[in-house]
């Protein structure tokens, strides 16, 4: 008999989403069966990860606080309840899927166990206290080591059908080569200036390196790509700010690679197997040691130093990130 596996996974943004996926891969190979994936709807996984074939039903859960907290929790336990699962896989600390396995009557239920959790999970393969201090990536590697699950590649793999997203973003099939520009970010602190993308296009563009440049931002900050658009006169941008992620995903694997700021379109970048350039200056780049991003960084640059101030984005320039990309693809 056939073995029903879920993967929990809390986090809001597309990015964190994406640097999970090698170890949703390893534990539904693992099983070798196909997983349900419960996440929150703002990651829009429904939509970036229907092909991928080891994943067969993806629930949305908003994970509230507050008095929507039990009404999140028993929405969780009808999932499982209905869907009896084998396995329920928590690859965060968070209580509300435990609770929510146990009250259904999940008999694994496997989780990192920090402080409370600990409680819920059935499986007593916990992470220690000290690995609270390890990034994400690195916490879901030791729990699923721990569980003796292998891992096949620790860097993130989408796959993605081209086809059925060029419907309805004709306006993004241009004549052409074409690169992208991340230039949004969820912090606004790790978000290089409109001038120095417009500067970098035009080092770019005379180097005869693309026609096109597609401006990726989410619509709250649709304001950044007009502003490079009114200020630079090119007429080579092309605005991607109102295109749902579909659209965007249509865009960068249109493009001959991404230059962009710390940010879930990067990652997502990176995961569709686009050559990818992380503008960094304020982050600690071992936070992006499992993904195949290449890291332009300021000149005598601190690792693990984090500077939550947007002006610190200044201390990388123009100049040097156009040479660092004409180095790695030339």
């Amino acid at each position: 008999m056939n073995k029903k596996i879920c993967i929990v996974y809390t986090h809001h943004k597309l990015g964190d989403l994406i640097w999970q996926l090698p170890y949703i891969k390893a534990i539904s190979d693992h099983h070798n069966e196909k997983i349900d994936l419960i996440v929150r709807k703002k990651t829009q996984a429904q939509k970036i990860l229907k092909d991928l074939n080891h994943i067969n039903k993806i629930f949305y859960n908003d994970f509230r606080k507050g008095l929507a907290y039990w009404i999140d929790v028993f929405k969780l336990k009808k999932i499982f309840s209905l869907e009896k699962y084998d396995y329920v896989y928590i690859l965060d600390k968070v209580n509300k899927p435990a609770i929510a396995a146990k009250f259904a009557g999940i008999k694994n239920i496997i989780g990192p166990g920090f402080k409370n959790q600990k409680k819920w999970i059935t499986v007593n393969n916990y992470l220690d206290e000290e690995d609270w201090n390890l990034n994400y990536s690195e916490q879901s590697q030791k729990l699923l080591n721990i569980n003796s699950i292998k891992i096949n590649d620790v860097f993130p793999n989408l796959e993605i059908d081209i086809e059925r997203l060029k419907k309805n973003n004709n306006d993004l099939l241009v004549e052409g080569s074409k690169i992208a520009f991340g230039v949004d970010s969820f912090e606004d602190y790790k978000m290089w200036y409109e001038n120095d993308f417009i500067e970098l296009a035009d080092l770019l563009f005379k180097k005869k390196l693309f026609d096109y440049v597609y401006l990726i931002c989410g619509p709250e900050k649709s304001y950044i790509a007009k502003t490079i658009i009114e200020n630079s006169k090119k007429n080579y941008f092309i605005d991607c700010s109102k295109k749902d992620l579909q659209g965007v995903i249509l865009a960068l694997k249109q493009s001959n690679f991404f230059v962009g700021n710390n940010s879930g379109p990067l990652n997502l970048a990176a995961a569709l197997n686009v050559k990818s350039f992380g503008l960094i200056a304020n982050d600690p780049i071992s936070e992006l040691k499992y993904s195949k991003i290449d890291i332009i960084k300021p000149d005598n640059y601190i690792d693990e130093f984090r500077f939550r101030d947007r002006i610190g984005m200044k201390k990388l320039k123009p100049e040097k990130v156009f040479q660092d990309i004409v180095k790695k693809i030339q």
